[in-house]
């Protein structure tokens, strides 16, 4: 784990923030007056039970979703009512529960198309993929169909993907769901090479609270569209309301 990040990433105004953000869907209040605040070159836990409001969040950060109440600034601009591409363009990028590969494609063409899109052109479209694979251990994949993946390497392809865009911030929406456990540490080293080799913020959710409490410089826990509490890993570990509303024996969200 990292040292917090550097005092002059804080001051620069180098963040993606959220401030009072709300969201209701018929009447359900999914987010409730939520605050957070991401730096590059940390690694920031997401986790609360099904329900808390975590994806919502992850949409509203992406553009993918608008809150009814609230702003949400990259860098220090409004980035309120940004649609999801223009905040890719601006070093915002996601992972997606669900794998979004073009799985016809090969394993280099998807991510050279994440490069294409955010304006690279095809030779550097080429460079990133074929950089990214490599680093990644997706270097035996890259004529391979996405859709002809292991599981785990499928991952692997999402975090190349969002990487390929150069992104200043990652958000990573489950990524380590259905993986064996015997892959999760493996998986755990790539969360960190995005912090530390690529110089990224990284926004993780995940249910895997071993995963939580390796890689994290910090965790926030939502409850019912609230925070609930905020800290260290050990500082959430040893918090008896979070434990006894998520971790309880298993030490694993439910």
């Amino acid at each position: 784990m990292t040292e917090a990040q550097p005092e002059e990433t804080r001051r620069s105004g180098a963040s993606l923030r959220a401030a009072a953000v709300s969201r209701a869907f018929e009447g359900v209040q999914a987010l409730r007056g939520v605050n957070v605040e991401l730096h590059r070159h940390e690694v920031v836990g997401l986790i609360g039970p099904n329900g808390a409001g975590k994806s919502t969040l992850v949409n509203v950060l992406t553009g993918f979703d608008f809150p009814d109440e609230g702003t949400v600034e990259l860098e220090g601009r409004d980035v309120t009512r940004w649609r999801p591409d223009r905040r890719g363009r601006a070093g915002l990028s996601r992972t997606f529960q669900h794998s979004r590969s073009f799985r016809e494609l090969s394993v280099r063409e998807n991510v050279e198309v994440a490069a294409l899109g955010v304006g690279a052109g095809p030779r550097e479209a080429r460079r990133r993929a074929d950089e990214l694979l490599d680093s990644l251990h997706l270097g035996k994949y890259v004529d391979a169909t996405a859709g002809s993946l292991p599981h785990g390497d499928e991952r692997r392809l999402g975090v190349a993907r969002a990487l390929a865009t150069e992104p200043r911030f990652v958000l990573m929406d489950e990524p380590a769901a259905g993986l064996p456990e015997a892959e999760v540490p493996a998986f755990a080293e790539v969360v960190r090479s995005v912090r530390d080799d690529h110089g990224a913020g990284v926004l993780l959710i995940d249910h895997n609270m071993a995963l939580i409490m390796d890689v994290c410089d910090r965790i926030q826990v939502l409850d019912q569209g609230r925070t609930l509490a905020e800290g260290s890993p050990d500082e959430i570990r040893g918090n008896i309301d979070v434990a006894a509303a998520y971790l309880g024996e298993s030490a694993v969200v439910e």
